[in-house]
């Protein structure tokens, strides 16, 4: 049997259970074939298809991310995509490729930050924690922390804390004091008190650095 049909869609399945469970398949047997199946189906005019194969990528992703890793060009190409789905779920691909591989995504930045600027919240998140993870490296640190800063600057509330978190964990000495004021200033804005206890627990960090 070839990838597609274990797919959600040939399976007549709405949910994305099945999806789900081809990519752990796909990482248990380290199944290249039916990654490269996954691609194709990428390039294909068929939405359900393609969210159905994005969902199983990023799920490998998630689990074996060197496994997607050569197909960076695809998922890059896949964030300038005027479905929104799309956009977020290659996203979701890039941040998983960014554990093992940042020198790649690096190299792709611009097209992220472009996704993010016009991009859903899922989008955003997954931005986010791929330029936590590259400024977490000495090499990339100066592009990405100046654009995780900026994300903090301009997160939606909701997001606030989770960003926080990232970026207070990963923040150089020198961008400690723009965190804080960052963070100090915004603090008054978040709508709940869970909220805020997260964004005083980095800055409670933040301070002690």
């Amino acid at each position: 049997m070839n990838a597609f049909s274990h797919l959600a869609t040939a399976l007549g399945r709405a949910d994305e259970q099945p999806n789900i469970t081809l990519a752990e398949r796909i990482v248990a047997e380290r199944n290249t074939l039916f990654i490269r199946e996954l691609v194709d189906i990428l390039h294909g005019k068929d939405k359900a298809m393609k969210s159905d194969a994005l969902k199983a990528l990023y799920e490998v992703g998630y689990r074996a991310p060197a496994l997607i890793t050569p197909f960076i060009a695809q998922f890059k190409n896949l964030l300038a995509s005027p479905d929104n789905s799309i956009v977020w779920g290659a996203m979701c691909a890039i941040d998983g490729i960014a554990t093992v591989k940042p020198d790649v995504v690096y190299m792709i930045l611009p097209q992220i930050m472009a996704a993010v600027d016009r991009g859903t919240v899922i989008t955003r998140d997954h931005a986010v924690k791929t330029l936590a993870k590259l400024a977490a490296q000495e090499r990339f640190a100066r592009t990405a922390m100046p654009l995780l800063l900026e994300q903090l600057r301009t997160a939606p509330l909701n997001q606030l804390p989770m960003y926080a978190e990232l970026a207070a964990a990963v923040v150089l000495p020198q961008d400690t004091a723009t965190m804080r004021a960052i963070l100090e200033t915004r603090l008054p804005e978040l709508p709940s008190e869970a909220k805020k206890k997260r964004v005083e627990k980095a800055l409670k960090k933040l301070r002690a650095a």
